[in-house]
């Protein structure tokens, strides 16, 4: 009897998928496709929060891979403590990149120039003139510079910036300069104009941009998220934006969905988007190329790509 493979998405729609498995569509229904028991390969369902993927988890006894579709994996991650040693969990390295970068790039142009205010003009049939910042020479702070940081410079090299710092976990040199270790950071924010978030939310990174950090950013100086809400602290941000000293361009946020009725809504200088970074056209094509490589790496023995954790 084959073993089943749970994907997020109708595998008939996925071509050149491995013959050696039975393939079921689960995307979070009440039901399971199938008993767990049997699934030894699981594509988490995209977007559905951290309760529904980790529901069929417990019953996965003879699960082997649990591959995301997300490049954060903290929504899975403590879900895995019940499983059999040796299950790989790999993340979606390679499908966000292209997405996540241009949306980075779509909210920093779009707080810098005011498009918010002029889409609001446009409603209000007003011709609201002004003096805005450009993107252009401009010093920008990139934390967390993996695929999606440099994906991001990629788009950000065109615009002539004065100066683009990376900021990563450890030190390294890449051929575009260094990468500063999160310990330089302090020094970092003072001069830069505009700092994006793109890091994991770990343990290290959670609440990262708190009170301290904001207060050594430079006055006027823009925020962008487009990591994980809680790498920001919330409460800590909104006294800076209320004060109109900081902006913010928040894909993400702390609490998300950000409910009704919160004071980020409103903020002064504020620009938010509903956490749509990664589902785009982009998104699908990327998705089922993954999928299927993994599962012709599974069946043929061969080492997975992107594993960024292992049972134990």
């Amino acid at each position: 009897m084959s073993a089943d493979v749970w994907l997020p998405m109708p595998p008939g729609g996925i071509d050149g998928l491995p013959d050696g498995f039975d393939y079921l569509f689960w995307d979070g229904d009440q039901d399971f496709p199938a008993d767990p028991a049997r699934c030894v390969f699981y594509g988490v369902p995209y977007m559905k929060g951290t309760d529904v993927p980790a529901r069929p988890l417990p019953r996965m006894t003879s699960v082997r891979v649990v591959q995301t579709l997300t490049a954060g994996i903290d929504h899975v991650l403590p879900a895995l403590a019940g499983l059999p040693p040796g299950v790989r969990l790999c993340n979606a390295r390679g499908v966000h990149e292209a997405s996540t970068a241009e949306l980075a790039l779509a909210l920093t142009l779009a707080s810098l120039r005011g498009i918010p205010d002029f889409v609001r003009g446009q409603d209000a049939e007003e011709w609201r003139q002004g003096f805005r910042p450009a993107l252009a020479d401009k010093s920008v702070l990139i934390v967390g510079y993996g695929a999606i940081g440099s994906a991001i410079e990629d788009r950000l090299t065109p615009f002539e910036c004065a100066r683009i710092v990376r900021v990563a976990r450890s030190a390294r040199t890449t051929l575009r300069g260094p990468v500063h270790p999160l310990a330089e950071l302090p020094s970092l924010l003072p001069d830069a104009d505009v700092v994006i978030l793109s890091t994991p939310l770990t343990d290290g990174t959670r609440g990262l941009a708190g009170a301290d950090f904001l207060s050594r950013m430079k006055t006027g100086a823009l925020l962008v998220n487009v990591a994980r809400g809680a790498v920001v602290d919330t409460k800590a941000l909104l006294t800076e934006v209320e004060s109109g000293r900081l902006r913010a361009a928040l894909d993400v946020t702390d609490p998300e969905p950000l409910p009704v009725g919160h004071p980020l809504w409103h903020a002064p200088g504020v620009l938010i988007t509903p956490h749509v970074g990664g589902p785009t056209s982009a998104f699908l094509p990327r998705a089922k190329r993954l999928l299927r490589e993994q599962l012709l790496r599974f069946e043929a023995g061969e080492p997975l790509a992107n594993v960024v954790a292992t049972t134990g």
